[in-house]
């Protein structure tokens, strides 16, 4: 992937007056990055029934699962239950069970008013469930979109389903997914000490796994609580690798609505430790990036309430900013590596550089240096440069536990 990616073209004449960031964000990319091929006769873990539902039958069976678990059109509860297994309740992660739910928010347990099933939250005070409520149940299904970054908290929520059924000796079945960024590794690896719900695994923040791929890798590093192994079946997908594109057919949260803001989000998400907006509570939530003090650029928007994003940033306040869907679309979608010019430029632009981060930004970076080397002036390049060493070590321990052929 990194020898057939293709350098964007950035000139130079208008960096005095708007810095690199501004025009880069101006500037039609004259080459497109990497074109990724998509996978063609897909099917998901959820879409082979014969792989799973013989593990399920005559079995008392728990679901985690959240609005992108579908069968064909149809959700993977309602497909289970259909298919006369015996699911007794459902384990809704960050989000809710119907994916509306803002990040951060609390999300209550309660009754899915289709099927009568209790939904229990794994967000907020119980992000791991008790042995309580495993107590009457002889298996569990995993089967939720990942987007393959380390700070999107579905993969914690699979490590606390892990570590439960490690501890009461119940079956994991993980209903496997593509990555739609598992074609690259990138990023800071998590340090000791910075571990939290962004992050719980010594992991770059572009981790190249799917979820199946992951938990194999939690249990063969020993990485869940005292040691112990889940026991875990995974139903891999056919028809995709790690060369492969995957656009999302349902939206994985309400902030991710579409395959643009999918492909920014790695990069983007930094900013949420900051005190600029990536446009939540507007009609491109991470397709942009904007605060009040950005006054130079031409983009302006004003987030407001919306179901997913209560009380976004800067709530009624015009933001100036930068639209990134062309950029998105022409050059960071198949780039495979994190895009940090935005960030750079953008603490240089901050006329208070002392409330650009906030105590978020480390969790998400898993490490204190990229905030540091931010204020220290560093470059892209030089800030990449101090990843290479762990991410080479990290990409052999990977190796170990991949389901799928590897990127080029």
């Amino acid at each position: 992937m990194k020898n057939s990616k293709l350098k964007y073209m950035i000139g130079i004449s208008a960096v005095a007056k708007y810095r690199q960031l501004t025009l880069a964000l101006l500037l039609l990319p004259l080459v497109v990055g990497a074109q990724l091929k998509e996978a063609e006769n897909l099917l998901t873990g959820a879409e082979r029934p014969g792989a799973y539902l013989p593990l399920l039958y005559k079995k008392r069976v728990a679901v985690v699962a959240n609005q992108t678990s579908m069968v064909k059109g149809q959700h993977l509860v309602d497909f289970l239950l259909e298919n006369k297994v015996n699911v007794l309740k459902v384990f809704a992660p960050e989000h809710g069970f119907r994916g509306d739910a803002s990040a951060g928010e609390a999300v209550k347990s309660s009754t899915d008013k289709k099927t009568g099933l209790p939904i229990i939250s794994l967000y907020g005070n119980n992000k791991k469930p008790s042995a309580e409520q495993l107590s009457d149940i002889d298996i569990v299904v995993f089967d939720i979109q990942d987007v393959g970054a380390r700070f999107y908290t579905y993969i914690s929520t699979l490590t606390y389903v892990m570590e439960v059924c490690a501890e009461n000796s119940k079956k994991l079945v993980v209903l496997d997914r593509p990555n739609p960024h598992g074609y690259y590794v990138d990023g800071p690896v998590l340090k000791p000490g910075f571990e939290s719900f962004v992050g719980l695994h010594p992991v770059p923040v572009v981790h190249g796994m799917t979820v199946g791929e992951y938990a194999r890798m939690v249990n063969g590093e020993g990485w869940l609580k005292n040691g112990k192994k889940c026991a875990l079946d995974i139903v891999k997908c056919i028809g995709w690798d790690h060369n492969m594109a995957y656009s999302l057919p349902v939206k994985p949260s309400p902030n991710l609505p579409n395959k643009w803001a999918v492909s920014l989000y790695p990069s983007l998400c930094f900013f949420e430790g900051t005190n600029v907006s990536v446009g939540r509570g507007t009609d491109k939530p991470f397709e942009r990036i904007g605060a009040p003090y950005f006054t130079e650029s031409s983009d302006t928007f004003i987030p407001v309430s919306k179901p997913g994003a209560v009380n976004p940033p800067y709530k009624g306040k015009t933001c100036y900013g930068f639209d990134l869907t062309n950029f998105a679309m022409y050059y960071v979608h198949g780039l495979g590596e994190l895009y940090l010019l935005w960030l750079i430029e953008s603490y240089k632009m901050a006329p208070d550089k002392g409330q650009f981060f906030n105590s978020f930004f480390d969790k998400l970076a898993g490490t204190d240096q990229l905030r540091k080397d931010i204020i220290a002036g560093k470059s892209s390049e030089e800030i990449k440069a101090s990843w290479e060493y762990e991410l080479i070590a990290y990409k052999q321990m990977r190796l170990k536990y991949l389901l799928y052929d590897d990127f080029d």
